[in-house]
């Protein structure tokens, strides 16, 4: 059995100048349920980390708000001293009250904070890679987009990223400071971002869809599509999973997922959709069964 790599996905610059593999990790499911409190087998872990950038993964995407500052540590734990191709990219702008509790706050003050926690968790000189997590409605973007842009000209940050944005946020930001990366929820039954992909396939500009199968739950045999993904599956040999996240690599050449999962075994199936080889036909036909009314 051939081992899978990420390297099968291609490799995408971001910001023209950091080479990645298009198919990353990332580390929300790493913690507990919700983004909060430490997993459940920490060993597995930090097993899971090491065996990501085994298979050639050199994208690992992450936040202070996972845990909260849980998987940075696990990261820092389990991976350094870090190779010299691994980018870490990681968020800051989210608090966190408990499971699934959020609130958005980008004063710069506390970005400045967030930056600075997140280098010494990861033991990190410069992040290469910082999203702001949310934009908060609060704080002019001038202001949250200015404390980074500070880090950054400080060579604390390389690029610098937005996450659940819309074009005309993106443009916004980019009046302020160079934008390379957009994290937009995006899989092939949630589409809602589909404008906001178009607007980075235009610009250049990296697109990292969060949630690309939805822990799970876009593959359940009510989605109208389930049969038909099930079936191109089963022709592939591989599972709904792994055609879903081909799919991604496959709907645009700015798209860079980053699946995440607490179990090794998991890991190495979504790796491995890098390797499948889908007509387009094929795609054709899944994207016509998701398209369809329910």
């Amino acid at each position: 059995m051939t081992t899978p790599t990420a390297s099968a996905s291609g490799t995408f610059y971001i910001g023209g100048d950091l080479p990645v593999h298009r198919l990353g990790y990332g580390t929300m499911r790493l913690v507990g349920e919700g983004a909060w409190g430490e997993p459940n087998d920490p060993n597995e872990a930090r097993r899971v980390l090491r065996r990501a950038v085994d298979l050639g993964v050199n994208l690992i995407d992450t936040a202070d708000a996972y845990g909260p500052e849980i998987a940075e540590r696990l990261i820092c734990e389990a991976l350094y001293p870090y190779s010299a191709d691994l980018v870490i990219a990681t968020k800051g702008g989210i608090t966190r009250q408990g499971p699934a509790k959020t609130e958005y706050v980008g004063r710069a003050g506390y970005l400045i904070q967030c930056v600075e926690m997140s280098l010494r968790r990861l033991k990190l000189e410069r992040i290469e890679l910082y999203q702001l997590h949310r934009i908060d409605p609060r704080t002019p973007l001038e202001e949250s987009l200015g404390a980074l842009k500070q880090m950054q000209d400080q060579g604390k940050i390389r690029h610098i990223g937005l996450s659940e944005v819309t074009p005309a946020e993106i443009e916004q930001a980019q009046q302020i400071v160079p934008i390379v990366s957009v994290q937009n929820r995006y899989s092939l039954a949630d589409r809602r971002h589909e404008q906001t992909l178009a607007w980075c396939e235009q610009q250049g500009i990296a697109f990292l869809p969060w949630y690309p199968i939805a822990a799970g739950k876009l593959l359940k045999p009510d989605q109208p599509f389930a049969q038909t993904l099930a079936e191109l599956a089963k022709h592939h040999n591989a599972t709904p999973a792994q055609l879903s996240i081909a799919w991604l690599l496959h709907r645009s050449p700015v798209m860079v997922p980053i699946p995440g999962t607490s179990q090794v075994r998991h890991l190495e199936e979504n790796i491995a959709a890098a390797d499948l080889n889908v007509s387009s036909e094929e795609w054709r036909k899944l994207e016509q069964a998701a398209s369809a009314p329910a």
